[in-house]
This record gives structure tokens, sequence and C-alpha cells, in this order.
């Protein structure tokens, strides 16, 4: 039984390792600059045509839609230096100034034919076809090199379908959940024990940290959005992509209100020094909403990263029963801080600030708040899709794909998903 075990803990982590994105990129790279170079052999006038594989390294991401935005911006910022080398060749030769007026001009249009990143590429281009003595066999050489590691670069994400990284995103966004619990947890227990000033100060320091988790949750979720995109595995990419954005943005907002949090407890202790925070009882009970709270926060992670409309369903039963709880213990903890406040009138913001950020993270979490956030983004999305694309909206509409069909595959029928 042991040994089945550990068979299976190899294999998963064999199947963790094969889906993670250093692995993927590094093994799609490789594939398709060797198979660019070998066609590049064939078809290109050049000894060395290295042109190829250097476009299908730079054209391969690990998405779909990666792949095919700078394939199209990386072939444009060929040609376009190309043809600007070409109308230079045809006026003056190789010197100082005509080399500077090159790249000057190069670096312009490429700003104005908008291939992003890939403006050096262009000045690049321009300057290695002006250089050699044959322009118009090494430009046309330079071109089809191109051409065809564009095309291999996309023909190798088209074969070899890349992963949707949702999974990935959904698991950084519960990891990010799960680290607001751990310390909502702590900011509890120190508070219901009262609490020194250092071990507040260190809770602040911790919580301002959670930032940079923002950040790299972020950069995850936007991974997912692109893989999302242009792939034809997935059925309402739009809804996919709200719902899981709108759920980070949540969580950020819950990260900010507990740094506010951390820091009003912070100032208390240093108000109150060298007595605890609060009296036992307010204290018990602020303990115990952190820790309510800590667990909803969990449940909405799990709420906005499950796909299936069953466990949906579950989570967002639990979410609400859990917020439920919540409501009651805050109203609970109100009374005590008031009767505090009244017994010693001495510095009743501070307790009052605590009240009103537990209240923000309840309504950020709250599920009817949830439903309305997710129907105006969609909203929003849509619109900005009938002003961009307002001829693949109407047959959008034509065909009968429309918000309300968006809504309804999510569930919107009261419930958040």
């Amino acid at each position: 039984m042991r040994e089945v075990r550990e068979w299976t803990a190899r294999a998963e982590r064999i199947v963790r390792k094969r889906r993670d994105p250093v692995v993927v990129q590094t093994l799609r790279s490789a594939t398709a600059a060797t198979i660019a170079y070998v066609i590049a052999l064939r078809l290109s006038p050049e000894p060395a045509p290295l042109t190829a594989p250097l476009t299908a390294l730079l054209v391969v991401q690990v998405t779909l839609y990666a792949t095919i935005t700078n394939g199209f911006r990386r072939v444009n910022a060929v040609v376009t230096g190309v043809l600007v080398a070409i109308a230079f060749s045809l006026l003056v030769g190789l010197t100082w100034w005509s080399l500077a007026m090159l790249l000057l001009a190069s670096l312009v249009v490429g700003r104005l034919v908008r291939v992003e990143e890939y403006v050096p590429e262009v000045a690049i281009s321009a300057m290695l076809v002006l250089g050699v003595t044959s322009v118009g066999d090494y430009a046309w050489a330079r071109v089809v090199e191109t051409l065809i590691g564009a095309s291999v670069g996309l023909a190798c994400n088209l074969l070899l379908a890349p992963p949707v990284w949702v999974e990935e995103a959904g698991e950084s966004i519960e990891g990010l959940s799960r680290r607001l619990r751990q310390l909502m947890l702590r900011m509890g227990e120190e508070a219901a024990g009262g609490t020194p000033v250092d071990r507040a100060e260190s809770q602040l320091h911790e919580a301002r940290r959670l930032d940079h988790d923002i950040v790299e949750v972020d950069a995850a979720l936007r991974q997912a959005e692109d893989s999302l995109r242009l792939n034809p595995r997935v059925q309402d990419s739009v809804l996919h992509r709200v719902v899981m954005r709108t759920g980070l943005d949540t969580l950020e907002i819950c990260t900010v209100v507990l740094r506010v949090l951390a820091r009003s407890l912070t100032d208390l202790a240093k108000e109150r020094e060298p007595e605890p925070l609060f009296e036992a009882e307010t204290g018990a009970a602020l303990a115990q909403l952190l820790s309510e709270i800590a667990d909803a926060v969990v449940s909405f992670a799990v709420l906005v990263t499950t796909h299936l409309s069953a466990s949906a369903e579950s989570a967002e039963e639990r979410l609400a029963a859990e917020l439920r709880t919540a409501a009651g213990t805050r109203d609970k903890l109100a009374l005590l801080l008031r009767e505090e406040a009244e017994r010693d009138p001495r510095h009743w913001q501070l307790p009052g600030a605590v009240l009103t950020e537990v209240n923000r993270i309840l309504d950020e979490l709250d599920t009817e708040h949830r439903t309305r956030r997710l129907f105006e983004e969609l909203d929003r999305v849509s619109g900005e899709q009938r002003a961009r694309m307002p001829r693949l909206t109407r047959l959008r509409e034509r065909l009968g794909v429309t918000e309300q069909m968006w809504r309804n595959r999510a569930g919107f029928d009261g419930r958040s998903r």
C-alpha cells in the first residue's frame, strides 16, 4: 500500500511538472525553433537562415492568444523594417549619416505601425538589410525566414494545444485566501489575549506584504485570461474571465481593509499599552468574528474558482451560512464595543474603526453584492465588445448569443454564480 501511494504521488508530481509554465514554454519553443530552421534551410537562399528559428523562439508563447498577437506584431515589424531599408537603398548607400537617418526613420515608423515591444526589430531589420551588398535577395530571405518562424510557432500551438491555465490561477487565488485566513486568525488570537505593540506592528508589516502576493496572483490570472482567448476548447470564456477577475478584485479589497484593520489594532495597542486592547469578552468576540470571516474568505475563493454548477452551489450555500454566522457575531461585538465606549470614552474612535473595517469585509463578501458586481462587469465588457467589434456583436445577436445567455449559463437566478 505504501508503494502504491508513493507511485501515485510521483505520478501526480510528473503530471503537475508537465503543466508547469516553464516546462511547457521550453519544450514548445525548442520544438518550434528546430522545425523552423529545418524548413528555412529548404526555402531560404541563405546558407544559415537563423532568422527563422529566432522568430519562432520569440513568437511561441504559453497561450494561443499570445502566440497569435506576438506573431503578427513580429512579422509586421520585420516587413516594415525591410521596406524602409529598400526605400533607403534606392536613395543612399551605407554611411554614418544614412545609418542614423535609417534608424531614426525605422523607430518612428515602428511606433506608427504599432508593433509595440517589437519596435527595435524594425530598426534591426532595416539596418541588416541595408548593410548587405545585394539588398533585394537578403530582404526577400529575411521576410521568408520571418514568415516561416511565425507560421511554425503558430502551428505548434494549434497542433499541440496549449493548456488552459484556469486551474493554476484558481490555485493562486485560493492560496491568497488561505494566507489572508492565517493572518486573520493570528490577529484574532492576539486581540483576545492582549497584543504587545511589537507583535501588532509585525502583523501590520505582514498585511502590507500581501500586496506582493496580489501582484503574483494577478499575473497568474492574466495568463489564465490569455489562455481562454481564442481557445476552441473553452466555452463562455468571457464569463470565466469576469468571474475570476471580479473575485480577485474582491480579495484585493479585503486585503486592503485587513491592512487598515491591522493598522487600527497597532494604534490601539500603542494607546492602551500596557493594558490589553479590549476587555476579555470583547476580545473573545473579536477573535471569533475574525475566525468566522477568515473561513468565509476561503469559501469565497472556492466559489469563484469552482466551475461545476453543483460544487459552486454547495460553495455558495456554505459561504452564505458563514456570513450569516459572522453577521450575528458582528452584532454582538458592536454591543460590547458600545458598552466599553460608554465606560471608557477615551480613544473610542479606534474600536469604532475596527467595527467599520470588519463590516466592510463582510459587505464585500456578500453574495448579493457580488451578483450586482458581476452584472455590472458583464455589462461593461459587452459594451466594450460592441464598441470595438460592432459587426461581430451583431452576428452574435443574430445567432442569439446575448448577455442574458451568459447570465443564464452562469446560473444568475439570484445566486452569485
